[in-house]
């Protein structure tokens, strides 16, 4: 299935490519989600009219994105406290759920998909780099310190 790309989608392209894409994913994801619509020529001629407004519309939201990243930037670290044992490890685990809550606590809205912990929740009492991802091409790394309750 051949699309256009109304934003940048991660691993795929930018706005206004013409991609290839299984037709499940093109039907069930991207046209739902408005990040695509189907590569027809009467999309074509209609994305070339708007091309201004959506290029407009995606750096605004990257300028945003910016800004959101200047304030994890600027909060420095975050503390969760969680039950653990008198060894250090936790009862339980911290999730991205829990740092998600954490950040909007302090102040900056996160949600939980744009929390990435590759290495999987944290089992310990500590101090960990978690990467922050606001839009596909801004990240912010904030310091999670884990702490005894």
């Amino acid at each position: 299935m051949e699309v256009i790309l109304l934003e940048k989608v991660a691993n795929l392209g930018n706005l206004g490519d013409t991609v290839n894409v299984r037709p499940g994913y093109g039907r069930n994801f991207l046209v739902p989600k408005k990040k695509a619509v189907p590569a027809t020529k009467a999309n074509l001629e209609m994305f070339q009219e708007r091309r201004a407004e959506l290029e407009k519309a995606a750096a605004d939201i990257l300028v945003t994105a910016q800004a959101r990243a200047a304030q994890l930037e600027a909060l420095g670290a975050v503390t969760i406290k969680a039950i653990a044992s008198d060894e250090g490890k936790l009862f339980g685990s911290v999730a991205v759920g829990d740092v998600a809550d954490a950040l909007t606590s302090a102040g900056i809205e996160v949600t939980k998909l744009e929390v990435s912990m590759p290495e999987g929740p944290i089992h310990a009492i500590g101090s960990y780099d978690i990467t922050i991802r606001v839009h596909s091409d801004v990240a912010q790394i904030v310091q999670v310190v884990v702490e005894a309750a």
